[in-house]
């Protein structure tokens, strides 16, 4: 069986419209870059198709809280490459980061960190994952040496340059 990919990624190119008149990406246009990308790459790497569980499983994952850190500004037009893992799990929720950055991955544009919350759409109560996810999200887990979102901005802030790719 192979080996599933803990970090995962994808790539994306901001749009004008999606941009403010200093060229820059809007502040909230960064969260839906990073969302819509988490959500192509876990039904590519891992065959997670969100729709699919929604219609015929009854389940999906609200977002419970986001934490933002804006390193270096994305640019209108800008090739971008967007990575994320899953830092922490439990019966009922996932811990996620997703980090932008620029084409070649030499340079951090933001990350964020969003906690899922697992529920049933028929009572639209929190409830617990599946035994199938749980094998998969243990199998996919990739924890980070930081605990808490402000020593992780402290490395970022520190590590988000350089000349050669980073790795997470």
């Amino acid at each position: 069986m192979k080996k599933l990919e803990k970090v995962i990624s994808s790539r994306a190119k901001t749009r004008f419209q999606d941009s403010d008149p200093f060229n820059h990406l809007n502040n909230g246009k960064y969260i839906d870059y990073m969302m819509n990308a988490r959500e192509d790459q876990i039904e590519a790497y891992y065959g997670l198709d969100l729709l699919d569980l929604a219609k015929n499983q009854r389940v999906g994952w609200v977002v419970a809280t986001n934490q933002i850190s804006y390193i270096n500004s994305a640019i209108t037009m800008e090739e971008l490459y967007i990575d994320s893992q899953l830092m922490n799990f439990s019966a009922k929720h996932l811990d996620v980061e997703i980090r932008m950055w620029n084409k070649d991955k030499t340079q951090l544009k933001a990350f964020l960190w969003v906690r899922f919350v697992h529920v049933n759409l028929r009572d639209q109560k929190v409830s617990a994952h599946s035994e199938k996810l749980m094998h998969l999200f243990e199998e996919v887990v990739f924890p980070i040496e930081q605990s808490n979102f402000d020593a992780r901005n402290k490395y970022w802030r520190v590590n988000s340059s350089s000349k050669e790719p980073v790795l997470a």
